[in-house]
């Protein structure tokens, strides 16, 4: 929790092509490929302007670490281990998990323009940033972007105290006309982890009903819930809809075990607690993280013309609706983080003090200079 008397540092303003410049830097430092090096770049800050700064470049420590402990190989050779001319499953061979999953969605760009529709299933990945990067690449194409991937097991299945889920986070874009694109992006769970971190960082409780303690008790302390989950020693976050199932608890829960299905079972990686995993001497294995990722043809069903025009026409029917006293907008999944993306193009992305400093340590470490 903030400590009284103790004062918020102030945060650090840094533009994006700035942060990718060094992104890029370090995990070339780290014996990443300058093309691989560019895609995780590009993910980790793509979060950032879009305000999901749980998964920016909060994360490239982890994901340094990866490649140091021997989780996520730096030079590998993605491969094509089953092909239909719809479909695909793509073995990561351990890489990291933004470029493994950016090759992945282009070859579902690439079957759906030839046959309407491609799907491809990964194994042997890595975390791969925000779902919605992999789902927004069919954008560009007018076509219905997909995108899954399981997790590590921090989430707790309905009526269980033991965290066996990842938080398994959904994407799908979809073309608009005139109007921007739904772009819905989510955890399965309450919230990602990354929130419980960011809570942890800047001193502030977690809301009742994100997570709880070793006995399956609500708590709102963020550091004992990371610690749990870190020491497997029980709770978690809970699923989509909270404890139990009086609020759909159990709905959240169906979903991350259909993620799990649809990036492990169907590619044959690692589901469940079984991501993740160590050896006997209790050292990283390779994570052998599972995707999902898809696109498909708008005009496989009705000319793109006419369902991007419906689409518009739904966007500003569900807008221009009755709102709740004291709301002055209803919202379209992917809205804000638009206009937060453009905020921050314009402004420069906000770092908190901890990730600032996180950030300058990496530098040190490598030999390299921060961009602020």
């Amino acid at each position: 929790m903030q400590k009284k008397g103790v004062p918020v540092q102030p945060e650090v303003l840094v533009s994006a092509e700035a942060l990718r410049a060094f992104c890029a830097q370090v995990f070339e430092k780290l014996g990443v490929s300058h093309d691989d090096a560019k895609i995780t770049s590009d993910v980790l800050v793509a979060a950032d302007l879009r305000g999901v700064d749980s998964h920016g470049v909060a994360r490239l420590s982890r994901y340094a670490n990866y490649l140091k402990d021997g989780r996520a190989r730096a030079q590998f050779e993605a491969r094509i281990v089953h092909e239909t001319p719809s479909t695909a499953v793509i073995d990561g061979a351990a890489g990291l998990g933004p470029p493994v999953a950016y090759r992945a969605m282009q070859l579902a760009i690439s079957k759906a323009r030839d046959n309407y529709v491609g799907f491809v299933a990964v194994r042997n990945s890595n975390h791969f940033g925000i779902a919605g990067y992999y789902a927004m690449m069919a954008l560009e194409y007018d076509m219905i972007g997909m995108s899954a991937s399981n997790a590590k097991p921090v989430v707790l299945p309905t009526f269980g105290r033991e965290a066996v889920l990842g938080t398994n986070p959904i994407s799908i874009a979809v073309p608009a006309g005139r109007e921007r694109a739904f772009v819905l992006d989510m955890a399965t769970s309450t919230v990602a982890q990354g929130k419980v971190e960011i809570c942890e960082r800047e001193g502030k409780p977690i809301p009742l009903g994100w997570a709880t303690d070793e006995k399956g008790r609500p708590t709102s302390d963020p550091t004992l819930v990371l610690r749990n989950i870190g020491d497997r020693i029980g709770g978690g976050l809970l699923p989509l809809g909270g404890m139990g199932e009086e609020l759909g608890g159990h709905k959240g829960y169906g979903l991350a075990l259909v993620v799990d299905i649809f990036t492990a079972l169907l590619s044959g990686a690692a589901f469940s607690d079984l991501t993740y995993p160590v050896d006997e001497n209790d050292r990283p294995l390779p994570a052998n993280i599972g995707h999902f990722l898809g696109a498909i043809r708008v005009d496989g069903f009705r000319p793109l013309s006419e369902f991007k025009a419906t689409m518009d026409g739904l966007i500003r029917r569900i807008k221009s609706s009755s709102k709740l006293e004291g709301a002055n907008r209803i919202y379209i999944h992917g809205e804000k983080e638009f206009e937060t993306s453009e905020r921050r193009q314009r402004e420069g992305i906000p770092l908190c003090h901890e990730v600032a400093v996180d950030l300058q340590t990496i530098a040190k470490d490598l030999g390299l200079r921060v961009p602020f």
